[in-house]
C-alpha cells in the first residue's frame, strides 16, 4: 500500500500524496521551491479563481471550450474562490518571477476537481487538462498580473477604504468635542502658542482625507487588466475579443469596472499602476505614523509626561511594573507603518527589475502589497475602536500648561516689540516666575493690562 498515486506532465512522472488536489507540476515546485514560509493570502487565491472562472466562461462562450468541460471547470472555480480548496495550494511565493507555478498548481487543482465531478480519470480522451482546458487562451505571464490587479482593487474596495474612513470619523468626533478645549502648542518639542485640541486633531482628519483621495487616484491605473495578452503582450493563441469580454465578466463578478488594458505590453512588462498604489500605502503609513507617536507623545506619563490625554486602558502594560498602561495600539499602529514602507522599498526595486518583455518579481511584488492593505486595514479599525474612540482630555493638565507657558508672550510682541517680548520670556525662565508675574514686576503693563492683552482664547485665529 503507497499514500501516494503517479501524476504525470511533459517531464515524466511523479508521485503525489493521495489526498492532494494537484499535480505534477505542483509537486515539481514542492521539491525545488522549499523555500521560506510566506504563502499567497486568500485575496489573492480568490483573485485567481474569479480569472479562471471568467476564462472559462468567455471560452464557452466564443466556443472555444466545450460547456460539459467549461462548466466543470467553472464549478471548481467557484468552489476556489469561496475558498473551499485553499489547502491544495501549498506553494510559497518563492518561485519563478512570473508566477507560473502557482498559475499551474490553480490549473491542476481546478482539473482535479473538474474531473472529479465529470468522473473522468486525468490522461483520458474525456478528461479536463490544466493546460489545454483550464490554462485555455492563457498563459501566467497576463493571468498573473491580472488577479493581481484584482487582488488589489478588492483589497482597497472591501478592507481598506472602510477602515480608513471609519479612523477618520472617529477622528473627526473627537475634533467636534474637543472644539473649545485651549491647549499649548508645541514646535521642536518646545512650548508655542495655544490651540484648541480639536483644531491640533482637525491636522489628522486632513491628512487621512489625504491619504484616501491619493489612493482612490490610482484606481483609473488599477481597473485596466493584462488578460489577453498572454505569453508576450501579442495575444497569441487567444481569441479575438477574449480580452474584452474576459474583462467584462470580472467586471461583473467584482461590481468593479474593471477593464482591458489598452497596451498589453506594458501591463505584463510593467507594475507602475500597483507601484503607485503601494507609494500611497506608504503616504498613508507615514500620516498614520504621525498621529500615533503624537497621540503616544501627548499621552506620555501618567506623572512624568506631557499627560494631556488618557489613553485607554486596554490591558495590563507591564510583567513586573503592576498598575503599569502603555501606549500599545500607537505602537502597533507605527509597527504596521514600519512594514508598510518598508514593503513599498521592495515592491519599488522588484518593479524595477521588469526586463525586455516581462517583469519577473511578481509574487514577491503582491505579496508585500497585499500584506500592506491588509495591515494598514487592521491597523486602522483597531487604532479608531481602541485608541481614538476612549481617549479622555485632561482639561486641568492642559490649563495648567498653558497658564506656565512663557509663548504666551507672543501676544505682547505686536505691543513691546520682539526683543522685549524676548527679555520678558528670558526672565521668567530664569526667576522661575510665570510670565505675568514678570511682566507686572517689570512694570511694562499692569495686571489689567495684561489680561487684556494676553488671552488664549484670542489666540487661536487671526485677531
Amino acid at each position: 500500500m503507497t499514500d501516494e498515486r503517479l501524476e504525470r506532465d511533459s517531464m515524466g512522472v511523479i508521485g503525489v500524496a493521495k489526498d492532494a488536489f494537484w499535480g505534477a507540476q505542483t509537486q515539481r515546485a514542492l521539491l525545488h521551491f522549499h523555500i521560506g514560509q510566506e504563502r499567497f493570502p486568500r485575496s489573492f487565491i480568490r483573485a485567481l479563481g474569479l480569472a479562471k472562472r471568467a476564462a472559462a466562461e468567455t471560452n464557452m462562450q466564443l466556443q472555444r471550450l466545450d460547456p460539459r468541460r467549461g462548466e466543470a471547470i467553472v464549478a471548481a472555480a467557484i468552489r476556489m474562490i469561496a475558498g473551499e480548496l485553499d489547502p491544495h495550494f501549498p506553494l510559497t511565493i518563492w518561485q519563478s518571477g512570473s508566477g507560473t507555478q502557482t498559475n499551474m498548481n490553480a490549473n491542476e487543482v481546478l482539473a482535479y476537481v473538474a474531473n472529479r465531478q465529470l468522473g473522468e480519470l486525468a490522461g483520458t480522451p474525456g478528461a479536463v487538462h490544466p493546460n489545454d482546458h483550464c490554462n485555455l487562451g492563457q498563459s501566467t505571464n497576463d493571468l498573473f498580473p491580472t488577479a493581481m490587479h484584482i487582488a488589489a482593487v478588492e483589497q482597497l474596495h472591501q478592507q481598506l477604504f472602510p477602515a480608513l474612513l471609519r479612523l477618520q470619523l472617529a477622528v473627526q468626533q473627537q475634533v467636534v468635542a474637543w472644539q473649545d478645549i485651549i491647549k499649548l502648542g508645541r514646535t521642536h518639542l518646545q512650548d508655542a502658542t495655544p490651540l484648541t485640541l480639536g483644531q491640533e486633531f482637525s491636522a489628522y482628519v486632513t491628512q487621512l482625507g489625504w491619504g484616501l483621495a491619493r489612493l482612490e487616484a490610482t484606481l483609473p491605473r488599477l481597473y485596466p487588466l493584462a488578460q489577453g495578452g498572454t505569453a508576450v503582450g501579442t495575444g497569441l493563441n487567444t481569441a479575438i475579443g477574449f480580452a474584452e469580454q474576459f474583462a467584462a465578466r470580472i467586471a461583473m463578478l467584482t461590481g468593479l469596472p474593471f477593464t482591458s488594458a489598452e497596451n498589453k505590453f506594458a501591463a505584463l512588462a510593467g507594475h507602475e499602476p500597483l507601484v503607485e498604489l503601494s507609494a500611497m500605502l506608504s503616504t498613508l503609513a507615514v500620516s498614520l505614523n504621525k498621529m500615533a507617536n503624537d497621540i503616544r507623545l501627548l499621552g506620555s506619563g501618567p506623572r512624568s509626561g506631557l499627560g494631556e490625554l488618557l489613553l485607554p486602558a486596554n490591558e495590563p502594560g507591564s510583567s513586573i511594573m503592576p498598575g503599569k498602561v502603555n501606549p500599545t495600539q500607537c505602537e502597533v499602529l507605527t509597527m504596521v507603518c514600519a512594514q508598510v514602507i518598508g514593503n513599498h522599498t521592495s515592491i519599488n526595486m522588484a518593479a524595477a527589475q521588469g526586463q525586455l518583455q516581462l517583469n519577473v518579481f511578481k509574487p514577491l511584488m503582491i505579496y508585500n502589497l497585499l500584506q500592506s492593505l491588509q495591515l494598514l486595514s487592521d491597523a486602522m479599525a483597531s487604532f479608531a475602536e481602541y485608541c481614538i474612540a476612549g481617549l479622555q482630555p485632561d482639561r486641568a493638565r492642559m490649563a495648567e500648561l498653558l497658564e506656565r507657558s512663557l509663548m504666551l508672550v507672543t501676544a505682547l510682541a505686536p505691543r513691546l516689540g520682539y526683543e522685549q517680548a524676548a527679555a520678558l520670556a528670558q526672565a521668567a525662565l530664569g526667576n522661575g516666575t510665570t510670565l505675568r508675574e514678570e511682566v507686572i514686576r517689570s512694570g511694562c503693563l499692569s495686571a489689567q493690562e495684561f489680561n487684556q492683552w494676553v488671552q488664549p482664547q484670542q489666540m487661536l485665529a487671526p485677531h
